[in-house]
Parts: C-alpha cells; structure tokens; sequence
C-alpha cells in the first residue's frame, strides 16, 4: 500500500516590519486559530491583534525552543520568522528535526531581497550573506573590488564594525548602504565610505550594502589555490604556494567534505580546502601552542573563522576526531604510527596526500606506496633571485607527493 503523506501540524509564516497588513487571510486565520505561537519578542509584538493562542518566545539555548516545538508533533504550532524563514532563517533549523511533509511555509520577501529592491541590484549579481551572531570576518573572501555584497549584521554596532573591517583591510573607499527596518515605518536608508562612517544609534535591525573599492594595499584574496605566502602569518613553516595549489589539487574538495591537516604549520593548506567552498570544513591538528594560535588568527583573516584547531600530537590527538574525508599529511608524518592512524581514519573512497621534504620522509612514502599503491610526484620549483650584479634560478627544496585512494 502506498504511505499516507503526514498532514502538516507546523506553519511558519514569514512577516515584515509591517506587521498583519503584510499577510494574506489565510496567513492571518492560521495565526488566530493557533493554539501555540513561538517566535522572538519582536514577532509576537508585530502580530499582537491576531496572537490568540499560547505565546512562546524564543529560549537561550534555542535548542530548548527547537525541542519544545518538537513535543508538540501533531498539534498545530505556528512559528512566525522573519521574511524567508529559509534564507538563513528558523526554517533551516526546524527542517533538521521536522520533515518537510510535516511544515507548510508561507515566505515573505526577505531582508536581502528588500534591500535589493532598494538599491537596483540584481540579486543573483550580489552577494548575499549573514553576519547574525557569526563572526564578521566571513566577509573577507568577497572583498573584491566591484563586488556588491548585502550582510544581515547583529546589531546596531554591526555597521559600524564593519566598515572598521572595511578600512583596515585597504577597502576604506567602499560604499557602505545601512537599511534599517526595511518595510515598516521605521525604514531609513543612508550611506557613507567605509573611512567616513560616523553614524551612531543606528536600529539594531539592519542590514548592510556595500559597493566594494579595493585600495592599492587592499588585503585581497583571489579565488585561484595557492594564494601568496605573504598573506598568511607564519614562522617558516607554510607550504609554498606553487606546492599549495598543487596539493589542493591533488586533495580535490568535494562538496561538503572535512579535511584533516595534520601538522598544520600555518594552517595554509585547510584554510584554501574551506575557501573552495562555503560547504567545506577542516580539523587542522599541531602540537606547538604558538602555531595553534597562528593558525586560528589566520583562518579569521581568510574569513574561515569555523575551522577547527586541534593542539596535540599526532598519532594519538586523532583520536575521537569526526572522520574525514581527504587528509593532508604535511608534518609529523615520519613520526610512528602517524600515518598507520591517518590510513585507517580515513573514510573508504576517501583522499590522502602527504608530501615530504626530509629524507625520513620521503623514506615513508615510498614504502606506502610500494605496499598500497596511489601516485608518487616529485615537484621541484625554482625562483628567480639575484647572482651578483645579475639573476639566476635559486631551486627550493624538492617535494615528494604520495596521492592515495582508499578502497
């Protein structure tokens, strides 16, 4: 026999600053006949005259509330959210415990849709992305001159944070747009540089457009791998960046995979991993304290803030750790067992490229692949530097790449 679909017991509907005159009858009617209405403060003030049932605001954690509408499986429960509940909304958070056959939805236009609108800007030509209770330096990697960006912020000070970001980083001329309670009486529209911006009391609701303008030192990062060596904080221990892009290469990102960077240096070869793409995630892992710390102020400043760094030694700081799905091996590989822990960690279909500048071990690698197979590649670079009152090719250290596939 055929399954029966569930009948939704959940609605979101997504409001506006303009409160009911924004909805529909049929959005108004499922809010009055509602016997539990969650939602923040906000929310419940904006619909007021049509809230009869229950009024459940929004807990700390918020995983509370999440469970708390969970209980309630088979019982209306209406959820109001702003705009698109599923452009970085309570609609995202709710389809990981609530299957879709059990939800209707009713959008309104969202935040950045708004401030398109606003602006004249083709949305699918702008980037759109979410500061709200995230760390702001997820803006870096779209810092390119001629981008436009749309950035929900958390607050009021968030305008103004970033146009310090803005300034800091060689991007002072950029065009900051501040658009406040989009589509409700409060609406107010302003704009100044980057290196100009003054305005205080700004409504915590917000979002921001900027136009960007790189400055001659801007800190841009281009979105081929191997981006320059200067633009990371190190102490010598980096993988240049010719051997950079071609690891990269070599470790091919898929999407939503976790890398494991063992012996993490500068952090440089999981920080490009998760600069591929928004779904990509890394587990770098380094002994040494100070490289902890440097690791973590590079990712903030590539603006993957979410990468994980694990202080410990290799074999035995990978244990517990989520599995992966490639695995670099760039220090600490010729230590006993490292690599014997990395192959069985490894998830089957997955990806190990290890590269080797010492003799110990290259003496390694050499042997894996004599007992498990996958690609040896040597890679010599040479650059040019200055001979006397001339040039001449000064060659790095060559590196050994063993690239394997686990069955």
């Amino acid at each position: 026999m055929p399954s029966l679909t569930p009948k939704p017991w959940l609605t979101i509907i997504g409001i506006g600053e303009d409160g009911p005159e924004g909805l529909g009858e049929h959005a108004k009617r499922l809010i009055l006949s509602a016997p539990a209405v969650f939602g923040g403060e906000r929310h419940h003030a904006l619909m007021d005259s049509l809230i009869a049932g229950e009024r459940l605001v929004w807990q700390s954690p918020f995983e509370k509330s999440i469970d708390a509408i969970v209980r309630r499986r088979g019982t209306p429960v209406v959820v109001l959210a702003s705009g698109d509940p599923f452009l970085f909304g309570v609609g995202a958070t709710l389809s990981r415990h609530v299957n879709a056959e059990e939800m209707r939805t009713i959008p309104a236009p969202s935040a950045f849709s708004m401030a398109a609108s606003r602006l004249g800007w083709p949305m699918q030509e702008t980037a759109c992305l979410s500061l709200h209770g995230r760390s702001i330096n997820l803006i870096r990697p779209h810092l390119h001159s001629g981008r436009r960006i749309i950035a929900l912020t958390s607050d009021g000070k968030g305008p103004g944070e970033l146009a310090v970001l803005l300034s800091n980083s060689g991007f002072g001329h950029s065009r900051i747009t501040v658009l406040e309670a989009l589509g409700g009486p409060r609406e107010r529209i302003f704009s100044t540089s980057a290196e100009d911006f003054q305005f205080r009391d700004i409504d915590p609701l917000n979002v921001c457009a900027v136009e960007v303008k790189a400055g001659n030192e801007a800190r841009i990062l281009p979105f081929a791998p191997g981006r320059d060596d200067e633009l990371f904080e190190h102490d010598g221990q980096i993988t240049k960046r010719e051997i950079r892009a071609l690891t990269l290469s070599a470790l091919a990102p898929r999407h939503g995979e976790l890398l494991w960077d063992i012996g993490a240096g500068s952090g440089s070869i999981g920080i490009e991993w998760m600069l591929c793409d928004p779904s990509l995630k890394t587990v770098a892992i380094e002994q040494s304290p100070g490289r902890v710390s440097r690791i973590a102020r590079n990712a903030s400043a590539f603006g993957v803030p979410d990468l994980a760094v694990v202080e410990g030694r290799a074999p035995a700081a990978l244990r517990g750790l989520p599995e992966p799905d490639a695995i670099f091996v760039g220090g600490g590989g010729s230590e006993p067992g490292v690599m014997d822990a990395a192959i069985i960690s490894l998830k089957s279909g997955g990806r190990l490229v290890a590269n080797a500048v010492t003799l110990e071990m290259e003496t390694v690698l050499l042997a894996e692949q004599a007992r498990r197979g996958g690609f040896l590649t040597r890679i010599e670079v040479c650059r040019a530097a200055p001979l006397g009152a001339m040039s001449g090719w000064r060659p790095a250290m060559p590196v050994v790449q063993w690239r394997w596939i686990k069955d």
